[in-house]
């Protein structure tokens, strides 16, 4: 495991703990489809099926003022994009009607004493 992918499975553990104590309910991990990837696939405390992005830095790479919102790209938000609507049209009993389906994000930094975590509704 690189340790940009170690990153990154801290991260999603972190974000998935962090959506939990949130009233979250995880369904999946790590959807990967050759086109593209799902971190987490979660419903939210109405019951809406949320796309959850992890982006993670630690506190190292924070020094370079680059955020972990800014890995974000809009190709990598349209490659989400794709993946969540073939995910919901497959998955079609997980969209309750009317309630439909959204992205979040959520941007970890890492630091020794305590993570740094923003969650972004609807992206």
């Amino acid at each position: 495991m690189t340790n940009n992918s170690a990153i990154g499975k801290i991260g999603e553990d972190i974000a998935c703990k962090f959506l939990q104590e949130k009233g979250y309910k995880i369904i999946e991990r790590n959807f990967r489809k050759k086109w593209g990837e799902l971190d987490i696939i979660s419903k939210d405390r109405k019951g809406v099926l949320v796309f959850v992005e992890v982006k993670t830095i630690d506190n190292l790479d924070a020094r370079t003022n680059l955020l972990p919102e800014e890995n974000l790209t809009k190709s990598k938000l349209q490659k989400l994009q794709r993946t969540a609507m073939l995910y919901a049209g497959e998955h079609d009993e997980l969209v309750k009607n009317k309630l439909g389906w959204r992205m979040d994000l959520v941007a970890i930094t890492l630091n020794e004493n305590k993570n740094t975590i923003n969650h972004y509704e609807n992206i």
